[in-house]
């Protein structure tokens, strides 16, 4: 401590506030693309309300999976990669998230929120070229924290995450019970609830 009177004065702290991170606004979700066990490229934060997800570049911005290098690639994941096309839109609304189907096959999505309470079967919707589905709910989500973890035997259970199939479902309807089968798929984790 330095005696009263000295010459350097009271210690100060720089405001943090003031920090660039801190006027840059938190991303609501990160996205993941896979094909079948393989996460290809990094994992993308959204930040705006709604992004785009597709395979050729569109007129506009958004995450672009054919621009996703990966050395092998199967027969099936390049067949449907070859069907994303426009993808999908993903936005943050008051009530959830969305997801509009873009492209001109149907996509497949999984959420804790679709799931029936207290289900044991995992569920997964189809959702057909021009049509779009709540695949996230917010206040049901709210409502889920409190109850079981559900038997996950595809891998960790993440309540703040959605998995969207392109093509390709799986599920007890299906023959490829995981996810992990897909080949090409992506897992949303929102940073909304975390």
């Amino acid at each position: 401590a330095t005696p009263e009177g000295s010459e350097e004065g009271p210690l100060t702290i720089p405001d943090a506030s003031m920090s660039p991170d801190a006027t840059k606004p938190s991303h609501w979700c990160s996205v993941a693309y896979w094909e079948h066990r393989t996460r290809v490229g990094r994992l993308y934060a959204v930040y705006d309300q709604a992004v785009s997800i597709f395979y050729d570049l569109p007129q506009g911005s958004g995450f672009c999976l054919g621009q996703l290098n990966l050395e092998q690639r199967s027969e099936s994941v390049r067949r449907t990669r070859s069907k994303i096309g426009f993808g999908i839109l993903l936005s943050k609304e008051p009530d959830g998230v969305w997801a509009y189907n873009r492209g001109e096959h149907p996509i497949f999505v999984n959420s804790p929120t679709l799931d029936a309470p207290g289900g044991r079967a995992l569920v997964v919707r189809k959702v057909p070229p021009g049509y779009s589905i709540k695949v996230f709910d917010f206040e049901r989500s709210g409502l889920l924290q409190h109850g079981p973890e559900p038997d996950a035997a595809d891998g960790p259970y993440d309540p703040n995450s959605v998995r969207i199939s392109f093509a390709k479902g799986w599920g007890p309807c299906y023959s490829r019970q995981f996810i992990t089968s897909c080949p090409c798929w992506l897992e949303i984790l929102l940073n909304n609830h975390r």
